[in-house]
């Protein structure tokens, strides 16, 4: 299957799609086809057009207003990647995705629930420590009171090119090692 990068109206990259979804959008008037696949085409019985390599929204994105999603990278984001347990000297220290455990501050054994207002990230050793307990049976503070959120820090998606993206892609796409090479000394 072949995707399609999607450029904001700035020609900045933002995602990537299935070719199917890039020609309904342009159908709807949504989205112009900037580069085309050479060797791809799309056949129908009354039309043939090339597959789109790369499209561009004609307007800005608006951002809808719904209710932020409950998942594990919400959490991290919600906690800003810092431990919420002060039980070390420490802690509360900032983690990485990879370091960062989930804990549920009332326990599912004691009859909590697995919700934004239960539910933490913290470093593994706090995590240990906690153990099944609630905070107050393990001696430990939380940094702050989980709750859910209304909305979350914006992070920006940098879609990086590597080998096996399509060469029409080139142009618009950072290169990895631009952005994640070791720099020079001077």
């Amino acid at each position: 299957m072949s995707e399609t990068l999607v450029l904001s109206p700035s020609y900045e990259a933002v995602d990537r799609i299935s070719w199917q979804r890039a020609v309904s959008l342009f159908f709807q008037g949504k989205v112009e086809i900037v580069e085309e696949y050479a060797d791809k085409d799309i056949r129908s019985v009354t039309f043939a057009i090339k597959m789109p390599s790369v499209v561009r929204f004609l307007t800005k994105l608006r951002g809808r207003h719904r209710a932020v999603k409950f998942s594990r990278e919400n959490v991290f984001a919600r906690d800003g990647g810092m431990c919420a347990y002060q039980a070390a000297k420490d802690c509360p220290r900032k983690l990485t995705r990879a370091e960062a455990t989930y804990d549920h501050v009332v326990p599912r054994a004691h009859g909590g629930q697995t919700t934004w207002d239960n539910v933490v990230i913290c470093c593994v050793p706090c995590n240990q420590q906690k153990g099944g307990r609630t905070p107050d049976q393990a001696k430990m503070r939380l940094r702050v009171q989980p709750v859910r959120p209304k909305k979350l820090p914006d992070v920006r998606v940098t879609v990086t090119w590597h080998p096996g993206m399509p060469d029409s892609w080139r142009t618009w796409v950072r290169d990895f090692q631009y952005w994640n090479g070791e720099l020079q000394a001077d």
